[in-house]
């Protein structure tokens, strides 16, 4: 066999090179060069021919299959791996997430250096109005932050030096917030402002109308020489809040917690470790302690029923673990003298609130008026659905008071010294612009104005922010009043600029017009919250044209990352942020203050 392919091959190396016969020898060529090929790859399956070959001539498509067979036996050398999309996703992801936390950081140091370090203020101009606000509440505050204090010299009265975020208060009680956590310094709000502002520290007691003043007296502990004094006012906003209605029934004034202020929910802080420790002491009997632990709720608002889910709350994660032999005996009650609680709120989540309560063991009772309260007792009256009353008598421990507003002494005097306000009951009655009708230069807003929507926060803010925007026009319009009076006089002393003057001038009366188009006071309401315990709660948010309602764990979310953004200042949320982890993870504080 091999000397035949040698025989071959040398024949095929003396062929002569004819046109006739180069068809063959080029198609012979073509066939050993193939068989040439299989033989060096395969080296090992057939013995080396010792005989020399000549390489024959190829064409270009021998070539072109020659270096395809070297690419298929190169490329089966492993290539180096790449990573995956997904491995590439989640570095991108993680390198945009610590970004994001350095960049937080960043601007919550700034938040903290700014509100460390306010800036030089102007003094006040004996020259500009005086705008005196009485109330540090949320008309108040929200005033005074979007308030431009330069045009004015701004005076702020009230008997507390801070602002309180009211929709946290019933978490003070149980200890779930601390109230620090929710105040806010005024003077940290007025030394922020362009212009100083000025606060005293003291309690409006009456407001003259014709003489322009309102009388103050110093309410604190320790007083100076002078604790009485009076201050003259150009402009005055009423935003002193309500009082603790008690709608006359014996009793309640005296026995019941009330919550409104920072004192109230401490109070009803002590009171609460007090029934506690007291239903513990040595030979109690288990009437007194039945009694000693059963906490009574006048008032089915959100008020009422976030503290009774606090309430229920602190017992269930906290007290009974510290003090377990009292634990199948405490009792939480809800009155209501409205057939359901949370009227505002829609049907679904009426019920939802409702089963939840059933589910938590808080009894509900709808349809109930409190009619006389004892140091021991509540006296309520039931109304069936037959309409028949019955009266039952309550033993309780803790008794909170969270229904009804009644209108300040200082209120009810000037209403008196207004004759257009001596048929209203409810507050000062006040018009589209909630200036105070039969006056020209005094505002109201908050719980002791009567405008015609709910006594709530979200409605006193907005009335704040809408005075806010009318004041600053008001300056703006004088000042361009002023400017066209300058003019005006000016056209007499330079005559040969008369043209220049008058397109001056109807510039800007246009400016005035465009500006004193001021809309009323139009209230937009953006929803209602609560929560109602178990870590659950229940919104109603106004949706485009519509409501949207939801409720339970995830509304519970909501809820804190709602009222986490209205706090006032990023020192508030910091705070209410620890305060909610602390007492996730360490409990409630049960000692007593």
């Amino acid at each position: 066999m091999a000397a035949t392919a040698t025989t071959r091959a040398m024949a095929r190396l003396t062929l002569p090179v004819s046109t006739s016969t180069s068809s063959i020898g080029l198609n012979i060529a073509r066939n050993n060069a193939s068989n040439a090929m299989r033989r060096n790859f395969a080296a090992s399956a057939s013995p080396r021919s010792f005989v020399t070959r000549a390489r024959p001539i190829l064409s270009n498509q021998n070539c072109d299959l020659q270096k395809s067979f070297r690419r298929a036996y190169a490329d089966v050398a492993p290539a180096p791996a790449k990573n995956p999309k997904r491995f590439r996703y989640f570095k991108f992801l993680w390198r945009v997430t610590y970004l994001s936390m350095i960049a937080g950081v960043a601007y919550l140091g700034y938040g903290v250096w700014e509100l460390r370090h306010p800036e030089e203020q102007f003094e006040p101009d004996p020259n500009k109005k005086n705008l005196v606000i009485l109330g540090t509440g949320w008309g108040a505050v929200s005033l005074l932050k979007k308030l431009d204090t330069s045009n004015y010299n701004v005076i702020v009265i009230s008997p507390r030096n801070y602002f309180l975020f009211t929709p946290l208060l019933p978490s003070c009680t149980t200890g779930t917030v601390e109230h620090r956590s929710i105040m806010e310094p005024i003077r940290s709000i007025t030394r922020h402002k362009q212009s100083a502002v000025k606060f005293y520290e003291a309690e409006a007691t009456k407001i003259d109308p014709d003489r322009k003043v309102v009388a103050i007296g110093d309410n604190s502990d320790i007083k100076g020489a002078t604790s009485a004094t009076e201050v003259a006012y150009d402009m005055l906003v009423v935003s002193v809040g309500a009082e603790n209605a008690t709608f006359g029934i014996p009793g309640v004034k005296e026995h019941s917690c009330f919550l409104k202020e920072i004192g109230d929910a401490q109070k009803i802080r002590t009171r609460i470790m007090d029934c506690v420790e007291t239903a513990t002491f040595k030979d109690q009997s288990p009437e007194e302690v039945e009694r000693l632990l059963h906490m009574v709720v006048v008032g089915g608002g959100p008020t009422g029923v976030e503290f009774a889910g606090e309430l229920q709350d602190f017992f269930d994660q906290d007290i009974k673990k510290w003090v377990p032999e009292i634990s199948e005996k405490f009792k939480v009650t809800l009155i209501e003298a409205l057939p359901n609680v949370l009227p505002m709120f829609s049907k679904q989540l009426i019920e939802y609130t409702e089963s939840t309560f059933k589910e938590e063991k808080i009894t509900i009772k709808t349809k109930t008026a409190v009619k006389k309260v004892t140091d021991k007792t509540v006296e309520a009256e039931f109304t069936g659905p037959d309409g028949k009353k019955t009266t039952e008598v309550m033993p309780y421990g803790l008794l909170v008071w969270a229904t009804g507003n009644a209108v300040r002494p200082v209120v009810q005097d000037l209403m008196q010294s207004i004759p257009a306000q001596r048929d209203s009951r409810r507050g000062l009655a006040v018009n589209e612009y909630l200036v105070v009708q039969g006056t020209k230069d005094i505002w109201a807003t908050g719980d002791c104005a009567v405008a015609g929507y709910a006594p709530t926060a979200q409605v006193a803010g907005q009335e704040g922010a809408f005075l806010a925007r009318l004041f600053n026009t008001m300056a703006k319009s004088e000042a361009i009043e002023q400017e066209i009076h300058e003019l005006s006089s000016s056209l007499n002393l330079k005559p040969g600029n008369a043209a220049e003057i008058a397109n001056a001038i109807e510039a800007h009366e246009k400016q005035l017009r465009r500006i004193k188009d001021i809309k009323p006071f139009h209230y937009t309401h953006q929803g209602s919250l609560a929560y109602i315990g178990s870590e659950r709660a229940v919104a109603d948010i106004s949706w485009l044209n519509g409501n949207f309602a939801s409720g339970g764990g995830l509304t519970y979310l909501f809820w804190r990352s709602a009222y986490l953004s209205m706090c006032f200042s990023t020192r508030n949320r910091v705070l209410v942020i620890m305060d909610w982890l602390k007492s996730k993870a360490f409990g409630r504080d049960v000692s007593r203050e």
